[in-house]
């Protein structure tokens, strides 16, 4: 297991649309931004952060609506107003150009931001991104988007927290490695008011949204993407990899991890910190 590096590791904020949103950061060096997915936090980085904060300057938000910054209920939770807002922390956060990590939602965010700023980005990291190609879980969002459907879904899911473990776990490649206290910081984090109604509004948007990102992968430069796939990811189709990569260009390239699910990062940290390493040039060590 990945130990705690000893570099600094602050918490702190701006402010984004008259919303307080909280950021970690650490490191000097040229600018590393971490993107999270639907229903994460910086949370998720966490075993990143002080690894890569030896040779980068890392800023992980909480976007609008997630971990630990303020939810707004007339918050445009569309996908290009979330693009937007990620180019505008990056603006509050004086970050000029950096590298772009983006997982599951994050990396269609981290697409759309490219396509909308694409001379802020060196390179971009994809780690599961949802796309246009992925078939799974079309009938659950399906559902969801069903208002009375996704009422009933905010009231069960706020008081049965058993679930939260039930669809982290499925997040695993093999849902044994959860450790209780990730569970306990992901808990933690979907109990704050707005969290989880953000989300189902970002659902409601869902098909327009895949739409405008497919639209924008004609606009993308042409920079190193690398695309990071667990063999066993059960919320985006791993199999969507391949149309997606050669849709992304020739400077496109695609790394799985076999055993890993839907967030490499927690599952295989070590595999996954070796992969971004050597992508970023950094090779950084994975122990103090």
């Amino acid at each position: 297991m990945i130990q705690s590096a000893s570099t600094s590791w602050e918490e702190r904020w701006t402010e984004l649309e008259g919303l307080k949103l909280r950021f970690e950061h650490a490191g000097k060096g040229s600018a590393l931004v971490l993107v999270h997915g639907l229903l994460g936090s910086s949370f998720c980085w966490r075993y990143i952060i002080p690894l890569f904060a030896r040779t980068h300057e890392v800023f992980a938000p909480d976007m609008p609506g997630c971990g630990g910054s303020d939810c707004r209920r007339d918050m445009d939770s569309r996908l290009p107003q979330t693009a937007e807002r990620l180019l505008a922390f990056m603006d509050n956060a004086g970050i000029a150009s950096c590298d772009l990590v983006g997982s599951s939602y994050g990396g269609a965010v981290a697409l759309l931001a490219a396509s909308l700023q694409p001379g802020r980005f060196r390179q971009l990291v994809l780690v599961s991104p949802v796309n246009p190609w992925s078939r799974y879980g079309h009938l659950r969002l399906a559902l969801l988007r069903q208002r009375l459907i996704s009422s009933l879904f905010l009231r069960w899911a706020s008081r049965i927290t058993i679930l939260d473990g039930f669809f982290l776990r499925r997040l695993y490649g093999d849902g044994r490695r959860l450790a209780p206290e990730t569970l306990l910081g992901y808990q933690a984090r979907l109990r704050r008011f707005g969290v989880l109604e953000h989300a189902i509004n970002m659902v409601r948007s869902w098909n327009d949204d895949l739409n405008d990102l497919k639209s924008c992968l004609a606009r993308l430069p042409e920079l190193p993407i690398l695309v990071v796939w667990g063999s066993r990811d059960r919320a985006v189709d791993p199999s969507s990899a391949r149309p997606l990569v050669t849709a992304l260009g020739k400077l496109a390239r695609l790394e799985v991890i076999e055993g890993a699910g839907h967030l490499p990062f927690e599952d295989c940290p070590e595999e996954f910190c070796e992969i971004l390493g050597r992508f970023l040039c950094c090779s950084p060590p994975l122990a103090c």
